[in-house]
């Protein structure tokens, strides 16, 4: 505990500072009246994404398959199956944000695939992070300062010093369904700015203030 005047301030920082990853999912389906044809189609055009994916070069940083449903449509108040429906989700993180479109619209381009994103975002271990905590520590200790002056006195020690949480970045969203019809447009993505915020509340110690 500090014996003398203490000035308790909150220091902030924002940033928006462009996006280093671009993730997006794939989404295999298939549906037939029989459940091992469902399970073929649906197996044939999962491996036909993993063959364009293996094809994109170092575009592509990852892949992880995290959603495989089969399910039965049944006729309504009965247990009676009418169709199987199968799907499966691939996400999809890329790095090379020159080859984001083209490459979701081939692979939307692909038969009964869905394609969402791409979701904009940074490295969990960004520097951007690490910059923005120590522009909040600054600005809480250019804050401190401001206000000992305006009581004539100055800065002598730090007491306590707390992170107040930061924001992590939002992330936009689009979808594409793709089908056997046509081929794929072109399309140019403009990678979306991350906002970076961190806050601070700090405690300082001061010297005796001048008044009056």
């Amino acid at each position: 505990m500090a014996d003398g005047p203490v000035v308790t301030v909150r220091g902030e920082a924002y940033r928006e500072v462009p996006p280093e990853l671009a993730r997006f999912t794939v989404t295999v389906t298939a549906r037939d009246r029989d459940r091992e044809t469902t399970l073929t189609r649906l197996a044939e055009r999962a491996a036909a994404v993993r063959v364009l994916l293996d094809g994109s070069g170092p575009a592509v940083d990852r892949r992880e398959t995290g959603d495989l449903r089969v399910r039965p449509e049944t006729r309504r108040s009965t247990e009676r199956v009418v169709a199987w429906h199968g799907a499966v989700t691939t996400t999809v993180t890329v790095t090379d944000f020159t080859a984001v479109g083209e490459l979701m619209l081939r692979l939307a381009d692909q038969d009964q695939v869905e394609v969402a994103g791409p979701w904009w975002s940074l490295r969990p271990d960004s520097p951007a992070y690490r910059e923005a905590r120590h522009a909040a520590i600054t600005d809480a200790l250019a804050r401190a300062r401001e206000y000992a002056e305006a009581l004539g006195a100055r800065v002598t020690a730090l007491l306590e010093l707390a992170d107040t949480g930061s924001e992590r970045p939002m992330m936009a969203r689009m979808a594409y369904a793709g089908g056997p019809e046509g081929g794929a447009p072109e399309l140019d993505l403009d990678p979306q700015p991350q906002p970076v915020h961190a806050a601070v509340q700090a405690r300082f110690a001061i010297s005796e203030p001048v008044l009056g």
